[in-house]
């Protein structure tokens, strides 16, 4: 891939601009000489699915050999999902970015999961720019925050980066000291300006901006979307958006037929390269699409496929070996089972929760995890490392929220609304013991914003007895240990949203499950401890 790159900082930017004050600059949205089309593959919120990057490199290749100058971006979120990326704190996902060739990044929340000067350590191994114009350390850019491309008939692409705000609550604020996340109006200001100096300063013919903002619902309220941004800017041709894992068609829902928001073209593909976006410019038109990864048919590259086989092999040879053994039948049921009462599985989970929050240094009271993510019941005997993957899939990473008392007994009351029938919300928990009285009705308020779950109007099922071994306390503020999911308001937990504190501590919760299992059981799950469910629920059927 033959490209000219110009990597810009805004200080930079201002002094090239008055340098070039006098030149003639391209029209904007014209190629500067149409002697080849433009093709940009995107991809955003990979969280690990590495197996497939080398797809992205053919279908790069690809369009390379039919002629086209081949841009490929990625929006965040790639260092953090599966244990092929997390177990290196993102290094082996820059590693197979590189040899896929990717041309610039942006940043997502996750990427900070392991703290900023891992992070900076990282992606010093980075063969591609890091762009992320509204994170600053210390007050100073921390990443570069754009970059320019200019094909070899002239036309000059302009690329900068965003983060969402919301990583100042979904990453650990004591490994992320310094690093600021501009949001809201001084965000928008960013943009504009960035979108300015590129289309009128550097004479591109096209801005395109990788965003890890994401179009949620649930955080309309802080304006920190891109279609909120888009509503502001001007400039922009095509934002390649991340965080919320929206597909096209969802894109479609909150925008219109088009996709646009003003005259920018708003794109996504999902996550865990389900699909590759492809962005064309051609004859100054821009088209986009998405690619379902499945369905490409072009050999993958081979040396990447290889080298992702190998990481997953090795991570896998681990994770089948024997590490421990239990003594009984741990429940991994749905019902009977976790998602209609506590299991000895679900203490054991949350147990290992709480242990590893204090082992980190945070004063827990308790822990929740939603019934729903325990996937599998692991049969007294062997344990292997996969058997904990199984049971806990997807992913997850331990959490750390700050709530009140009376917010504790809402989410409570919320997640156990139709029990005893299945819900994937309810809650398993360690250091609470409540009781949920199932003779009485649920009373039913609004919905949950963007949920189909519906608020409690009064407290009528819950009763909670004690918190972190005393008395409950509603005007109490509680810290509790979960999972990155519930805390961003995932099944019934909207009101963990309003945490007066949020953050992820990075840690994969079945590497948690495990290091307390060796560390804490002595290798054994034994039948005097985990035997049986330890009494913290009580649900009153008649």
């Amino acid at each position: 891939m033959k490209k000219k790159l110009l990597t810009l900082l805004l200080a930079a930017a201002m002094v090239l601009s008055l340098v070039a004050c006098g030149e003639k600059k391209p029209a904007p949205g014209k190629d500067a000489t149409a002697t080849e089309p433009v093709v940009i593959l995107h991809t955003n919120d990979v969280h690990g699915a590495i197996e497939n990057y080398a797809k992205v490199a053919a279908l790069a290749d690809k369009y390379e050999a039919e002629g086209a100058y081949v841009l490929i971006l990625d929006a965040g979120d790639f260092s953090q999902g599966t244990s092929y990326v997390s177990l290196s704190e993102g290094a082996t996902a820059i590693e197979l970015m590189n040899m896929v060739g990717y041309d610039a990044v942006a940043l997502g929340n996750h990427e900070f999961d392991y703290g900023f000067e891992a992070l900076k350590k990282n992606m010093e191994s980075a063969t591609f720019p890091v762009l992320a114009a509204n994170v600053k350390y210390n007050g100073e850019l921390a990443f570069d925050d754009a970059a320019v491309f200019t094909t070899p008939g002239g036309t000059k692409i302009g690329v900068f980066g965003l983060d969402t705000p919301e990583t100042a609550t979904k990453a650990h604020p004591g490994k992320i000291a310094g690093v600021t996340f501009a949001s809201g109006e001084e965000m928008y200001q960013i943009a504009q300006d960035m979108s300015t100096m590129l289309r009128e300063d550097e004479g591109c013919n096209y801005v395109i901006c990788i965003g890890h903002l994401g179009i949620d619902d649930e955080t309309a309220t802080t304006a920190n979307r891109s279609i909120d941004l888009l509503n502001k800017v001007t400039g922009i041709d095509v934002f390649i958006d991340g965080h919320s894992h929206s597909t096209e068609e969802e894109i479609v829902e909150k925008t219109n037929a088009d996709r646009k928001v003003g005259e920018t073209i708003l794109t996504s593909t999902g996550t865990k390269l389900e699909n590759i976006g492809v962005v064309t410019i051609k004859d100054s038109a821009i088209t986009t699409e998405c690619v379902a990864t499945e369905g490409i048919e072009i050999p993958a590259d081979s040396e990447i496929a290889a080298r992702a086989a190998a990481i997953i092999a090795e991570v896998d040879a681990e994770y089948g070996t024997v590490f421990a053994k239990t003594e009984v039948t741990l429940n991994g049921e749905k019902a009977p089972g976790n998602r209609t009462e506590e299991t000895n599985l679900g203490d054991l989970i949350t147990d290992a929760l709480v242990w590893k929050a204090t082992q980190e240094g945070e004063a827990v009271d308790a822990a929740i995890t939603n019934g729903g993510g325990i996937r599998a019941t692991i049969e007294a005997g062997d344990i292997t490392k996969k058997d904990i993957n199984t049971v806990l899939p997807f992913g997850n990473t331990l959490s750390i929220i700050k709530i009140t008392g009376s917010e504790l007994l809402e989410v409570l009351e919320a997640s156990t609304f139709c029990t005893p029938e299945a819900i994937g919300g309810f809650p398993q928990v360690s250091g609470i013991e409540f009781t949920v009285d199932t003779t009485k009705t649920y009373d039913a308020d609004a919905e949950y914003p963007g949920t189909t779950y519906f608020a409690p109007k009064s407290i009528n099922r819950v009763t909670i007895k004690t918190v972190g071994g005393k008395d409950f306390d509603p005007a109490a503020t509680y810290t509790i240990a979960t999972n990155d999911f519930m805390a961003s308001g995932g099944d019934t937990y909207y009101r963990f949203v309003n945490a007066t504190a949020n953050y992820d501590l990075g840690i994969a919760m079945d590497e948690v499950v495990m290091q307390y299992i060796t560390e804490v059981l002595g290798g054994t799950v034994t039948a005097d401890k985990y035997g049986q469910p330890a009494g913290r629920i009580h649900v009153l059927v008649s």
